[in-house]
């Protein structure tokens, strides 16, 4: 535990977890930091599942939770216990005063073996890559920096971009997270599949263009997505829209879920100022995951090629757009004029790098509110909460 960094905002964020429930399950991705963070928790008793003498003190579950009552735990990589759900349904229901924060690498992983008996027992946080409140705690708060190396600690605090280490963190996530949830074949036509995700990250996907690269069937493509998204190494983007002609209705954009991998596998060993919108289009998204915990964000497109970055829906008002600009500058409203006279109702929002105050831009069609990263969240506040 030398040196480990106090994320405050993750901190807090279990820390109001545990206030709604005894039970708290921390998922994200391999080397997002959920070890580290686990650890750094005030007054923990730390358990690493992966441990043989660690899973075969909790096969005794009763006996265990009986001797750690009243305390705070952590129980790390819990999926690879025999019966994790019933380890932790015995703690939620008769070890009311006992604190568990379990982890593991994807929310999958666990849900195939928790089922539906931990459902209202528990609170689920998602760990994302590094968010903007992050940097600070680390001490860096060159941002471009943070978008050239990505958001798992350990490839953010590397002097240069860590090569080797992002293709051994693909070959780990195909041998511990593929393969143990999804027992697929063909290792070079799934990782192959992987890296062009992740180097065409941000455009609309069509599973036919990857047939042939991958040697696969359409069929294949679609279950590989489908892993990638389970394990939050993809993130899906539908189109919104109410199925006017005019709309697209049913292509996804498929985003990479780190900036750092987006940059490994598109050869961007330096950044130009032409690959910085895209870079922060996906920080913004990385950061509405990180604040609001939610996955369904949509984006729009017609056929006119009149495109908005991020929609969000609330059920109980009109839709949110949120574009993102790495220059305020050079924001024009025609888009955000296209979509408001389908949808005129609604707030508008530009996220752009170079603004330091919010204010507001109006010209005779729209209004929209610019604000700097950091107040994001003020305008999405109806949305989503830190955790679920």
């Amino acid at each position: 535990m030398v040196n480990i960094v106090k994320r405050h905002y993750w901190l807090k964020a279990i820390e109001e977890a545990w206030t709604r429930r005894s039970v708290v399950w921390l998922s994200g991705v391999r080397r997002t930091g959920k070890t580290s963070l686990s650890q750094s928790l005030d007054g923990v008793d730390y358990f690493d599942c992966e441990l043989p003498r660690v899973r075969r003190m909790l096969d005794d579950p009763e006996g265990f939770l009986s001797s750690v009552t009243g305390k705070r735990i952590v129980l790390d990589e819990i999926h690879r216990l025999r019966a994790p759900a019933e380890l932790l349904k015995i703690a939620a229901d008769h070890y009311p005063k006992l604190q568990v924060l379990a982890t593991g690498s994807s929310t999958l992983g666990a849900s195939r073996k928790f089922r539906d008996t931990l459902t209202g027992r528990k609170a689920e946080l998602w760990l994302t890559p590094m968010i903007l409140a992050d940097l600070e705690d680390f001490h860096r708060e060159a941002l471009p920096h943070r978008l050239l190396h990505g958001g798992l600690p350990p490839f953010f605090l590397a002097p240069t971009p860590p090569d080797r280490d992002f293709q051994e963190w693909m070959d780990a996530y195909w041998a511990k997270d593929i393969q143990e949830l999804f027992r697929l074949e063909r290792r070079y036509s799934f990782q192959k599949f992987a890296e062009l995700i992740m180097a065409r990250s941000g455009g609309i996907f069509e599973a036919n263009k990857f047939t042939t690269e991958c040697e696969v069937s359409r069929q294949t493509i679609t279950n590989y997505l489908r892993a990638l998204e389970a394990t939050f190494v993809a993130h899906i983007i539908r189109p919104f829209s109410s199925h006017r002609p005019t709309e697209i209705v049913a292509a996804p954009k498929v985003y990479g879920f780190d900036t750092g991998f987006v940059c490994y596998h598109r050869g961007w060993h330096e950044l130009r100022r032409e690959d910085l919108g895209l870079l922060w289009e996906h920080f913004v998204l990385n950061e509405l995951h990180g604040q609001l915990h939610i996955r369904d964000i949509r984006y729009w497109r017609d056929k006119q090629g009149h495109e908005v970055d991020f929609i969000l829906v609330n059920r109980s008002g009109p839709p949110t757009t949120i574009e993102c600009k790495w220059s305020a500058s050079h924001f024009d409203t025609t888009n955000l004029r296209a979509f408001r006279r389908l949808y005129p109702q609604g707030s508008n929002l530009l996220v752009a790098h170079d603004v330091n105050r919010p204010y507001t831009l109006k010209d005779e069609y729209v209004s929209v509110e610019v604000l700097p990263l950091p107040q994001l969240l003020h305008g999405t506040a109806s949305f989503g909460s830190r955790a679920h």
